[in-house]
């Protein structure tokens, strides 16, 4: 099936008399006839359910359909995007393990990278998206277990550079994880550009209503764990705290790493969706295919006129003629990016809080990727944590404002920010 119709029916083909709609079940417990049926879930031994902090048939359902979407091998839902990172990088990395990370990616992701994961023992190399193969080589070192990138970066809008970063990764035998929140496989798979596993807040663009927080892994099963059991012992040799399963073994490279992603880290972190909230993303996802060309038109359109009004300072936007990634984006990109742009007002941090106050139909908002259209000043809100200097390695100036454009008329949005300007 094509995108559109994958983001419509994948993921729930109802049979004969079954509902429509995917079912919510909101029970945290399943009842069994025996112990010994209950015993063999717990060992993995039969599929099913017994205690929704691990899985639930609601939550797996929308689990399944992202997955066809991304053309992966499995997947699972999380509580937030955040929640997704940290379980896609945990999930390979103990205490005393290093890991490489593109330095364009959410202040959100950063701080965790940077400030959380390092009290757990696990270290972190920051590379500028720029980097070129000799600097991203070395960054390496023989404890390093992944290497990390956004799509698109929120907010600096920089584009991932697949080939660069997949080919460093694999020649040092590590997987890449990309978190592909932004673009969503409606406009980018990054399977097809060498990423091994995939995250999303869908909480943004895939939701695309504010009505549920979430996010989502997949796993494209294409990474060969057991070729590097010394690097990735978790997946390749028994877990002691879950009956001695080796996960590579009892479910093969299409299941292994999020079975147990599941099994080991669910179960102990619990940052677990509610089944109600995978219903509401099921909903959005229904017709993402549709809105994520709105919302590509509303933010060429607006980067155009922010181009070249005479209070802009500069803008940033992959799909403008013109920006400095705008190669990359006609590569990995070619149908749109997304509909977030960043720029900045002439007059700096003082000049960018004016000019938000002024705007009557983007709301100021901790949110992006909405059918509403918002705006934001990271400096002073999502990236207040960093120094200037890391706010300047993750591409995000003093006065910048990021801009998320909705699915509201592209001539009341542009008249909005002329507004706003004058």
């Amino acid at each position: 099936m094509k995108i559109g119709t994958t983001c419509v029916q994948g993921g729930y083909r109802p049979q004969n008399g079954e509902p429509r709609e995917v079912p919510i079940i909101q029970s945290t417990t399943f009842k069994y006839d025996t112990g010994e049926a209950m015993g063999k879930l717990f060992d993995l031994e039969a599929n099913g359910y017994f205690y929704s902090r691990l899985q639930n048939p609601t939550c797996d359902t929308v689990a399944a359909k992202i997955c066809a979407m991304e053309g992966g091998t499995a997947a699972m839902l999380t509580s937030s995007g955040m929640a997704a990172s940290f379980l896609a990088v945990f999930n390979l990395c103990s205490a005393g393990d290093h890991f490489i990370s593109s330095a364009a990616i959410y202040g959100g992701t950063y701080n965790l990278f940077a400030v959380t994961l390092k009290r757990m023992g696990i270290d972190v190399t920051f590379v500028s998206p720029d980097a070129t193969e000799e600097e991203l080589d070395a960054a390496f070192r023989p404890n390093t277990k992944l290497v990390f990138g956004e799509t698109v970066a929120n907010p600096a809008l920089r584009v991932l550079n697949f080939d660069r970063f997949a080919s460093a990764a694999h020649a040092h035998g590590v997987p890449l994880i990309v978190d592909n929140t932004f673009p969503t496989p409606v406009n980018c798979r990054p399977f097809e550009w060498g990423a091994d596993i995939v995250t999303h807040a869908t909480t943004k663009y895939m939701d695309g209503h504010g009505s549920a927080v979430g996010g989502a892994i997949v796993d494209s099963g294409k990474f060969d764990w057991t070729k590097y059991p010394e690097k990735f012992p978790g997946l390749t040799t028994p877990d002691e705290s879950y009956h001695g399963v080796t996960y590579t073994e009892l479910f093969g490279l299409a299941g292994a790493y999020i079975t147990k992603a599941v099994a080991q880290l669910m179960r102990d972190l619990g940052v677990t969706p509610a089944p109600m909230s995978a219903y509401l993303l099921n909903i959005g996802l229904e017709s993402l295919h549709v809105r994520m060309k709105k919302h590509c038109e509303n933010g060429l359109a607006a980067a155009r006129f922010l181009k070249t009004h005479p209070k802009v300072a500069w803008v940033k936007y992959p799909s403008l003629p013109g920006d400095e990634d705008y190669g990359l984006a006609q590569k990995y990109l070619p149908d749109g990016s997304c509909g977030v742009v960043s720029f900045g007002v002439k007059g700096g941090r003082a000049a960018a809080g004016a000019f938000m106050e002024k705007l009557k139909i983007m709301a100021i908002e901790t949110h992006v990727a909405d059918a509403r259209s918002c705006c934001l000043h990271p400096a002073t809100t999502t990236h207040r944590q960093l120094s200037d200097e890391e706010l300047l390695a993750a591409g995000v100036k003093p006065d910048l404002v990021r801009l998320s454009f909705g699915l509201e008329d592209a001539d009341d949005l542009i008249a909005d920010l002329a507004q706003a300007l004058e």
